[in-house]
């Protein structure tokens, strides 16, 4: 069985959240021009969630969108297992031309599920920038890609499982290493 630590509780995740929206609010002069899209799954309702602590700091509302990146994966044939792959559906309901993009994830790990992000945002609009919040950044970059908003860094090995669970997809919030 494996050694499970909990790294982030309930409550560590909601600080973190916090935290985030405070710097996005700083670094970009406020909440105009924004668009937080969510990475789907988990990227969706942190970006929800993104979306309110913007509202009650700033009295904003920032719009929102959902991201399916399945077709711009490139290990798509390894874990389809050679089926079709399940598309969700992209839901951005706003322009992106000239806004500022920040992409939401729960867990940075080799670059290559944003790396696929940043190009299915180019192929809906032109933003005039791209910038990208994590709950999580566990390290081994495969691709030169930073995040500018972290919530928690977490140094892990290879062999090592970062696992994220959010209320509204897990029916709790956690952050949890598994080691072996």
């Amino acid at each position: 069985m494996r050694k499970k630590t909990v790294l982030l509780d309930q409550a560590g995740v909601d600080r973190s959240l916090t935290r985030i929206a405070h710097e996005i609010l700083e670094k970009n002069k406020g909440g105009g021009d924004l668009v937080l899209t969510g990475i789907k799954t988990r990227g969706i309702p942190l970006t929800k969630r993104l979306q309110g602590k913007i509202q009650q700091i700033e009295g904003v509302t920032v719009p929102t969108g959902e991201l399916d990146i399945t077709l711009y994966r490139d290990d798509l044939t390894e874990v389809t297992d050679d089926r079709e792959p399940a598309l969700k559906e992209t839901l951005i309901n706003t322009s992106l031309y000239n806004k500022k993009v920040i992409l939401l994830d729960d867990v940075l790990y080799t670059g290559r599920t944003v790396r696929a992000a940043l190009d299915a945002v180019m192929d809906i609009d032109r933003p005039s920038q791209i910038q990208l919040g994590v709950l999580v950044d566990r390290g081994h970059r495969e691709l030169p890609i930073r995040a500018d908003y972290v919530g928690k860094n977490i140094p892990t090995s290879r062999e090592e499982v970062v696992s994220v669970q959010l209320q509204e997809v897990d029916g709790q919030d956690d952050v949890s290493l598994y080691e072996n």
